[in-house]
């Protein structure tokens, strides 16, 4: 049975870069790209100037999530651009690929290459494993940005997936005044139970008025330039939903994005 595998980590951000030194701690030979801004990885990951080794490769891990802007390959860590295709031009058919929130585009790439293409954000253990950073991210970003404490804040958290379920209980935590927004009826009986106010995402229109800090989680847009017209002055809204995003226009307004997935 083999147990040494040769891997390249290929773009990202540090999760990528932690998940590069995690490899080859674990005995892996580990090569990585466009990770340069990353610094230093330690003994057994190899920096790569480009990627003419990576066809022998067991495994290419791509980011998570793949793509970045428009088609090219999310590398917030690299000094320049990639287009995704001209790295699975680079790959070999057959080969084993592991990407982060796979997009049909993205899947008919991989499969006009011959590539075995593996979506590792599909495993329900990673993605729940992946919203409390994401969390405790946006709880800090509105420490930062917000004149007044989270303690007493009134904050709404729009969805009740797996970043509003893990976002909902560390705000209310630390004081605020947590109310949730959910579209299934089922959903809201949850958070009702759980001691949250609660709001129906699909009729946020004129309900908005009330809160210091708003944290999106939907990947739809429920929060547009109407809806957020509401917002008095001051108020924080972050969003944390995959692309496009789920805030339309913040009308001036604080406005943050961070990559939730």
């Amino acid at each position: 049975m083999k147990h040494e595998w040769n891997i390249w980590v290929v773009g990202g951000d540090q999760r990528q870069a932690q998940l590069a030194v995690q490899l080859a701690r674990d005995g892996h030979t580990v090569h990585t790209y466009a990770l340069e801004r990353a610094g230093e990885l330690g003994e057994g990951v190899e920096p790569e100037r480009d990627l003419r080794g990576a066809v022998r490769a067991d495994c290419v891990i791509l980011p998570l999530p793949v793509i970045g802007e428009g088609t090219l390959l999310n590398t917030p860590l690299s000094e320049g651009s990639l287009p995704l295709a001209e790295v699975l031009d680079r790959l070999r058919p057959g080969q084993i690929v592991c990407a982060g929130l796979v997009t049909p585009p993205v899947a008919a790439l991989a499969d006009a290459r011959g590539l075995t293409l593996h979506d590792y954000f599909a495993r329900e253990e990673l993605a729940i494993a992946n919203a409390v950073p994401t969390a405790e991210g946006a709880i800090q970003i509105a420490m930062e940005e917000l004149p007044i404490t989270l303690h007493g804040a009134r904050v709404l958290v729009v969805g009740y997936g797996r970043l509003g379920r893990a976002l909902a209980p560390r705000l209310a935590a630390l004081g605020a005044r947590v109310s949730v927004a959910a579209r299934k009826w089922s959903d809201l009986a949850w958070i009702e139970a759980e001691g949250y106010g609660v709001e129906h995402s699909g009729q946020l229109r004129g309900w908005l008025c009330g809160y210091d800090l708003i944290l999106n989680t939907v990947p739809a847009r429920l929060l547009e330039e109407e809806t957020l017209r509401d917002l008095k002055p001051g108020c924080l809204v972050l969003d944390l939903a995959s692309k496009p995003g789920g805030a339309g226009v913040a009308l001036g307004r604080h406005r943050t994005t961070l990559p939730y997935i």
